[in-house]
């Protein structure tokens, strides 16, 4: 979550607020310019330091593990690390700082010194304590350790222990993984669902069980890396239309539909249109209403990637369907993780009943992977009868509330400031652009 204090900048609008086209601002002349002088600089000083190391002037461990390796063949090519070793090897201390604490608004991170110009470091034992969190996907604080809320998960560890060392299909069907599908379909909205233990694999590996060879595949040009892997592994065909441009996306369908596979024109077995709710990168929601029309209107299918939008919007933390008032039967496969508004692992893929026994028998996470481990499964089980008011309290629906609060403060605050930010006023996902290189530290 954003802050520990509600900030309130005022109640939501109309269903249209959400529709609105999200801000991309463009910097001004100056900073472009100077963001390229800036990555100029960066890349001739960085031959130069290649240079002095080649000559033996600067020392560092590449001329090391180059004698060592010397006898194998490369596995990258040296340009490819050619701003890891010159400019992110500089600033290296800002990142994969070991924290020793939960990941709430601020943690506790440990110590650590270089004595080789951050090549290699050496914790110190200390500990810098309150360090304000701006990077964790702990949407809604589930990711806690208070001892009260997580003595159903030490109950459930004490019966079922830490992991389940079988798959579904063998040994692995507990009776929580059942009880958690029936609660993710009555919170969607749906008919079924199927839970998984890592969240990119049900991406990675379900969309090859959906479609093969002979489909079409119309994904967002920034849909994450496991739609993308995932659409690569299934053997169908990808075109991709650009990020929530409806025009893009209907010039697509309609050459689909008219002209079918290429050299053949036999129509494809299935199109489906694979999309995002909250873009991770950029903070833009989709425009669902929009494409939902498109694939009524085409006879697509559509793949809704809510990894980080349920939980996180909506009224009651539903998703982008609830903020768009949508019928859920209207989003032919539901996909979303764990990982983030619940404070666990694992994903889910929900919809009608057809679909998830179908998965159940051919996807590839479902049959050969170990299944969810029993203490994960309670933990979302807790978070998520917590959203829902199952648990007999309103503690879930105020985070719901509070992270939508902070959320539209948090952005406006900044806009005031003066930093250019992407995306909706409604995703909890900030970018703030940084442009030059010497900023990012």
């Amino acid at each position: 979550s954003l802050s520990d204090t509600a900030h309130s900048a005022g109640p939501p609008s109309s269903r249209q607020r959400f529709q609105r086209p999200e801000s991309f601002e463009n910097p001004p002349m100056y900073v472009a310019v100077m963001t390229y002088l800036g990555f100029g600089i960066v890349t001739l000083f960085g031959y130069f330091r290649d240079f002095l190391r080649a000559v033996g002037l600067e020392k560092c461990h590449i001329a090391r593990e180059r004698e060592e390796q010397k006898d194998f063949v490369p596995l990258y090519q040296d340009f490819e690390n050619f701003y890891t070793r010159n400019l992110y090897m500089r600033v290296r201390d800002n990142w994969n700082r070991p924290i020793c604490s939960l990941p709430g608004p601020v943690f506790d991170v440990m110590e650590r010194v270089s004595p080789d110009y951050n090549w290699t470091f050496s914790l110190t034992g200390k500990t810098i304590d309150n360090v304000i969190n701006m990077g964790s996907y702990n949407y809604l604080g589930f990711a806690e350790n208070d001892g009260d809320f997580l003595k159903t998960v030490a109950d459930r560890t004490q019966q079922y222990g830490l992991g389940v060392c079988s798959t579904r299909q063998e040994m692995g069907n507990l009776a929580i993984h059942e009880e958690l599908e029936q609660l993710v379909a009555t919170f969607l909205g749906v008919e079924s669902s199927m839970i998984f233990g890592m969240g990119f694999a049900t991406n990675s590996m379900n969309i090859p069980a959906l479609v093969g060879k002979g489909c079409l595949i119309l994904s967002d040009e920034l849909n994450h890396t496991s739609l993308i892997l995932g659409a690569r592994l299934s053997g169908a065909t990808i075109w991709v239309f650009k990020h929530n441009n409806m025009q893009s996306l209907e010039r697509l369908l309609r050459e689909a539909v008219c002209s079918g596979q290429p050299r053949t024109h036999r129509p494809w077995r299935k199109v489906l249109i694979m999309v995002e709710g909250i873009y991770s990168m950029e903070g833009s929601v989709v425009r669902l209403p929009d494409i939902v029309a498109l694939k009524k209107k085409y006879k697509a299918y559509l793949y809704l990637d809510e990894a980080h939008s349920i939980g996180a919007v909506g009224p009651t933390g539903r998703g982008v369907t609830e903020l768009f008032g949508l019928d859920p039967s209207d989003i032919d496969v539901m996909m979303g993780t764990f990982t983030k508004s619940f404070g666990a692992a694992g994903g889910y893929i929900a919809g009608k009943k057809e679909l998830v026994d179908s998965l159940r028998s051919h996807s590839h996470s479902a049959v050969y992977a170990s299944a969810m481990s029993p203490p994960v499964t309670e933990q979302i089980l807790r978070a998520m009868k917590c959203i829902m008011g199952l648990d007999g309290t309103t503690v879930g629906q105020a985070r719901v509330h509070q992270l939508a609060e902070n959320t539209r403060y948090f952005r406006s605050r900044l806009q005031e400031m003066g930093f250019i930010i992407y995306g909706n006023d409604d995703s909890p996902v900030v970018p703030i652009l940084l442009y030059m290189p010497g900023k990012v530290v």
